[in-house]
């Protein structure tokens, strides 16, 4: 699973990924602390967003891969 922020009148950026073995990863500027991201199964995921703030505004979006 991919999830990823999109700003105001900006670009997608990815934030973090989660494996079906439950591994996460967090691309540079983004991180566990601020970015909380789980899965319970292949198809369910959850990322929360912890001391949400006025530069947290964005679209974020979810993607799933059969890879």
């Amino acid at each position: 699973m991919f999830w990823y922020q999109q700003p105001p009148r900006r670009g997608l950026k990815l934030v973090a990924t989660i494996t079906a073995w439950l591994q996460s990863s967090y691309e540079e500027g983004y991180s566990e602390v601020k970015f909380d991201v789980s899965r319970d199964n292949n198809d369910y995921s959850v990322m929360t967003i912890k001391n949400v703030t006025s530069s947290d505004a964005a679209m974020y979006f979810c993607a799933a891969s059969d890879h």
